[in-house]
């Protein structure tokens, strides 16, 4: 059976720091994937930082993508899907452009994906970023990081002087990831000097803790925050007794070094499912993520913009409506404080003296429902809305479809990737009792914003910058409005939570 869509054509050869690499072109893109931006770190480079790109001899095919970063195969979506290769070398990302010349260099967006810094990958289908090129003219960046406990748990404490082991591998990879940007996107069109990094989840986490690390400064000039969990980076003694709880689900409590160092990857994924299935006395945390090291990232993001030591680009950040429901479905394993008795453990770890203010904000709702997703990421967000030292443009997605309210997570975590990345039509299960003519009016304004963004520092349409004592917050719905403070009731009741050190 023939294909409806011609095949790929041969792309451009473009020369980057590591060789030159061919790509593909169709529908009016270029595409240049799987381009290694940093050695493999394997062997000897296993838990270390990203070292630079081995380089390679005559014209390397960049028409395909490379393999996923070690994580469960859970679903293509987040994931890696059951036939993706996958490898520890997976330090790769992708490149995106228009096929049409143009005499000034392009914007560049750099995109980091989610998945609670355990699953995801650049080349999931949502996220292959087209529709961004086509319709905005720029160049697009995803990147591949390392995850899981080869990426986000922090074992420096194990290495030795001659076989050392850093902290906040994954964090690493991104910076080395924007430095091969700096270096090599004029070579794509793309303009160094206007960068744009945006993320969701995970990714946006990445987004905000870049933003308060200083060897990152410079490397990006604008940000978008789509449902970070600020408060997601812990400090050290914790993030060093979870990498110990691996160790012995590992069993290299003998000789932690070697155990982790010759670990196959299915071994660090089966002590990974132990150690998450024993972090029952601490809730409401995860224990892959960035860690404050006192090396690469000397505090927390949230000190940080609190002291104004957050870099002071223009910011785009908001949460979605609902963010808590996803993750009551079945097989969504992350804990967001489903139950008032997780909920009083954490405020006990915490501040208690704030349980019955928080808690009573919230009577009459489930509280899997609505207060876990505040907790994780609506309130910090909050703090980082209304501690940026530069412009912010705050926002609130609440747009669902027929089939979100039939499954009772309305417009829950996720769901504004679907208008982000141009792929409404494609996931023809969300709009399948109505909505897609929503759907798709949204994507057209949200993509607007995003790219105007990226060009101009500003929002496309009417969006008033977000001030502390005005608090005007766009809410993306089938109409479009602005309003002062929403959720007023509930901010003032978090007003002092700080959370997990």
């Amino acid at each position: 059976m023939r294909s409806r869509h011609p095949a790929p054509a041969a792309g451009p050869e473009t020369k980057t720091t590591g060789g030159v690499v061919r790509g593909i072109s169709s529908h009016g893109v270029h595409s240049w994937r799987g381009i290694p931006y940093a050695a493999a770190p394997v062997g000897d480079l296993r838990l270390r930082r990203p070292h630079p790109v081995v380089p390679w001899e005559g014209v390397r095919d960049a028409s395909r993508f490379g393999p996923v970063p070690i994580q469960e195969r859970i679903g293509e979506f987040i994931g890696a899907g059951r036939d993706t290769p996958m490898s520890e070398d997976a330090l790769t990302l992708n490149v995106s452009a228009p096929t049409t010349p143009s005499d000034t260099p392009r914007p560049v967006m750099v995109w980091f994906y989610g998945g609670a810094f355990v699953v995801g990958a650049s080349s999931a289908p949502t996220y292959r970023g087209y529709d961004f090129v086509r319709r905005g003219d720029v160049v697009y960046v995803s990147v591949n990081y390392r995850l899981g406990a080869l990426g986000y748990l922090d074992f420096s404490a194990y290495g030795t002087p001659e076989r050392p082991i850093e902290s906040n591998l994954g964090l690493r990879d991104q910076i080395a990831a924007l430095e091969w940007v700096r270096d090599n996107i004029a070579a794509f069109g793309g303009d160094p000097d206007q960068v744009t990094v945006f993320g969701e989840s995970a990714g946006a986490i990445s987004v905000t803790t870049l933003m308060a690390t200083p060897s990152a400064r410079g490397l990006f000039h604008r940000a978008i925050a789509e449902s970070s969990a600020p408060g997601m980076v812990f400090g050290q003694e914790r993030a060093r007794a979870w990498a110990a709880g691996f160790v012995t689900a590992l069993g290299a409590d003998d000789d932690p070094l070697t155990g982790l160092t010759t670990a196959t990857g299915e071994q660090l994924l089966a002590a990974a499912r132990v150690l998450r299935d024993h972090l029952g006395d601490q809730p409401g945390t995860i224990p892959t993520a960035p860690v404050v090291d006192g090396d690469l990232l000397p505090e927390a993001p949230l000190d940080a913009f609190e002291a104004g030591r957050a870099a002071d680009i223009p910011l785009i950040i908001g949460t979605n409506d609902t963010e808590g429901r996803l993750f009551e479905l079945p097989r969504m394993r992350m804990d967001v404080l489903v139950s008032e008795e997780r909920a009083s453990r954490m405020f006990a770890l915490t501040q208690p003296e704030l349980r019955e203010q928080v808690l009573g904000a919230y009577e009459g709702r489930p509280f899997r429902k609505d207060l876990g997703g505040d907790y994780m990421f609506w309130w910090p967000s909050v703090r980082v809305m209304q501690a940026h030292r530069g412009p912010v443009w705050a926002y609130r997605y609440d747009l669902t479809t027929p089939v979100l309210n039939l499954m009772g997570v309305r417009a829950t975590h996720g769901m504004e990737l679907f208008t982000v990345f141009g792929v409404a039509d494609r996931a023809r299960w969300l709009t399948a009792l109505g909505g897609r003519a929503a759907l798709r009016a949204m994507q057209d304004r949200v993509q607007d914003d995003w790219l105007h963004f990226a060009r101009h520092g500003t929002p496309a349409s009417f969006w008033p910058e977000y001030e502390p004592d005005t608090r005007l917050t766009k809410i993306l719905d089938r109409t479009d409005r602005v309003e002062a403070d929403p959720r007023r009731e509930r901010r003032l009741a978090w007003q002092g939570f700080r959370g997990y050190d």
